[in-house]
């Protein structure tokens, strides 16, 4: 992403988006949080119904310094097995950035198939390269 994004509105952004997730949940979304033993959030899955009766994987993310601890492999299984609970016949699907080799790897580790490849478009006016990747319906 550009630096002028990143280091500019990206957090303002993200805080507001998070209140209105958080005050106005959306029906049938799962959020699932890994924490340590004094609370600390360590990381989160978001998930949420999608045109079609697909579920997107929205957010996966893990607290840096404890990637490679497992965190986000349990928080990912708990989110497939939550999708497939609340939405049986839903596949669970994902975008990301192209440039995002360690999500993609780690995504393909865990089943993930490359569905798709497009444009992202983003809202502040910028293009970058992503993927849709998804797990395979049993």
């Amino acid at each position: 992403m550009p630096d002028n994004f990143l280091n500019g509105p990206l957090t303002d952004d993200r805080l507001t988006l998070w209140r209105e997730r958080l005050a106005s949940p959306v029906q049938g979304s799962g959020l699932f949080v890994a924490h340590d033993g004094d609370g600390e959030l360590l990381g989160f899955v978001y998930l949420l119904p999608a045109p079609g009766g697909r579920i997107l994987l929205d957010n996966l993310h893990v607290r840096p310094g404890s990637t490679g601890s497992g965190i986000g492999t349990q928080l990912l299984r708990r989110g497939l097995a939550w999708a497939a609970d609340e939405h049986p016949s839903g596949e669970v699907y994902l975008e990301v950035l192209s440039a995002n080799t360690r999500a993609i790897d780690f995504y393909e580790r865990h089943g993930a198939r490359r569905t798709d490849e497009r444009m992202c478009r983003f809202q502040q006016g910028f293009e970058l390269p992503e993927f849709e990747y998804a797990w395979p319906m049993n």
